[in-house]
């Protein structure tokens, strides 16, 4: 019998009080565990709202833009790319592979030049979004062009930070807020 299962399995007054008071160790680590699973909000550190660090409003237009929205955009503008790479394919006669490729595409280019020159695309401007730069600039066709080659990677736009910026945010200096 192994030394981690002994105790479990002695008579009582043979260290069975000891296994439990084992157990009671074990969920206390169990619980800092969590909550640092959980991140600091579940450890009790108060960090504000999202954007707060940054001087954005909690609430309204400028205040950082949440997961829902963002996701609305994408979506409608994932839908605008696949409906011209569609009509593309069938003027063009390209393969579904091609045209899956060129919808990829033209969700890069639309995000690159729409967001670059004017801070916003389609799906955005529908749900009540734009990208802004931290020192307030414009966003600029280089800094949309690194945020969209990152976007297109995926992983960075999934990890994000408290203020709901992902990866790509974060490479082009730049927030998705309210409008």
């Amino acid at each position: 019998m192994s030394h981690v299962f002994h105790p479990c399995y002695t008579g009582p007054g043979d260290g069975r009080a000891r296994a439990l008071d084992s157990l009671d160790g074990m969920n206390e680590r169990r619980r800092s565990a969590g909550s640092w699973i959980g991140g600091a909000r579940a450890a009790g550190a108060d960090l504000g709202y999202p954007g707060e660090g940054m001087g954005l409003p909690q609430e309204g237009t400028g205040a950082a833009a949440g997961y829902g929205r963002r996701l609305l955009a994408l979506i409608v503008d994932w839908l605008l790319a696949m409906l011209v790479a569609t009509v593309l394919s069938a003027v063009l006669h390209w393969s579904a592979q091609t045209r899956s490729l060129a919808t990829l595409a033209v969700f890069g280019i639309m995000a690159w030049l729409l967001i670059g020159l004017t801070g916003t695309t389609a799906g955005k401007r529908l749900s009540g979004l734009r990208v802004a730069r931290l020192d307030g600039r414009r966003v600029g066709l280089l800094w949309g062009f690194v945020r969209t080659l990152l976007l297109l990677a995926v992983v960075p736009a999934l990890l994000w930070d408290r203020d709901y910026r992902g990866l790509h945010d974060r490479a082009a200096n730049t927030i998705v807020v309210r409008r």
